[in-house]
């Protein structure tokens, strides 16, 4: 394990639920992986000059133990797998007293920023990731999402499908120049933000009936797990749309699907695969849905699409 980021979480960091929102955990993953591709012998990736970059393409989440603000987190991380043009990195958040915050398992590839396309790692590269190899430890492992499991082709994800599904449009944006990198492409920590934003309109009544359910408590939701694949990367003036549909349930935990989708060409951006909880925002402890409740959020959103 490399030191790959240290900081705090801020209240501005934080959304209604209390705690660090989804998008400043990936936001934090990002710097983080700026500073692995400088620890790679990469140091001009992230610079608008640079002719070569990496970005993600799968990228599996864990969500432990939530970050409260002013609290302080550090990062560090380690590579678990080496390709021709890819590779797996693993970097974790862990609280002042070492406990685990939040992992992230993010496969990578190497391509070049004119085109857009996958070429081979130098030598000089490959070797510095052999001597940065490492495994993650075992409270850190995925838990309800198989991160290598087969995805979709990109190609049958489209929104025709989705409303062929008839799974809900939760969400629509257009990406602004400020959500962008240096290389013009929106950052990937807005995927997760955008979703974040969008979801309430999903369930926000819906947690509040469950919360209606359990004696009138103050609820809201936390994710456990995110699994989250980048088909292609918008960038500024283009437009985001968001379909969901119900994914299963498991104990106190649910899991949806979501399909970010360009709205003018109906073609994939990314889809999603998540397991959350209904959260007690008092007591800050998973609460479990009724079966009836289960049974509208299927009727909300209904089964159909695929990660």
């Amino acid at each position: 394990m490399i030191p790959l980021w240290q900081g705090s979480c801020n209240q501005w960091d934080c959304d209604e639920m209390g705690h660090m929102n989804v998008r400043l955990y990936v936001e934090k993953q990002a710097e983080g992986l700026i500073a692995f591709a400088h620890a790679l012998g990469l140091p001009e990736a992230f610079r608008a000059s640079a002719p070569a970059t990496i970005v993600p393409v799968d990228q599996h989440i864990r969500f432990v133990r939530e970050v409260l603000p002013g609290r302080p987190i550090s990062m560090q991380g380690c590579v678990l797998e080496i390709g021709e043009s890819d590779a797996v990195l693993y970097q974790e958040l862990r609280h002042l007293d070492g406990s685990l915050s939040a992992s992230f398992r993010t496969r990578i590839i190497h391509i070049d920023t004119a085109e857009g396309e996958r070429f081979p790692w130098t030598a000089k590269t490959r070797a510095k990731m052999e001597a940065l190899r490492g495994e993650a430890p075992a409270e850190a492992l995925p838990r309800s999402i198989e991160p290598d499991a087969p995805g979709l082709p990109a190609v049958d994800i489209t929104l025709a499908r989705a409303q062929a599904a008839k799974a809900p449009r939760i969400g629509m944006a257009a990406v602004p120049p400020g959500h962008c990198g240096v290389h013009g492409w929106m950052e990937p920590s807005w995927f997760i933000g955008r979703l974040s934003d969008m979801v309430p309109n999903l369930l926000f009544d819906w947690r509040s009936r469950v919360g209606r359910k359990d004696g009138e408590k103050r609820i809201g939701g936390a994710v456990l797990e995110y699994r989250l694949r980048y088909h292609r990367l918008p960038r500024a003036g283009d437009l985001i749309v968001a379909h969901s549909s119900f994914g299963g349930i498991n104990g106190k935990t649910h899991s949806l699907v979501h399909w970010l989708l360009d709205p003018v060409s109906g073609n994939a951006w990314a889809s999603t695969q998540v397991v959350a909880i209904t959260l007690d925002l008092d007591a800050r402890k998973a609460v479990p849905a009724p079966p009836e409740m289960i049974a509208e959020l299927e009727r909300l959103a209904p089964p159909g699409l695929g990660v």
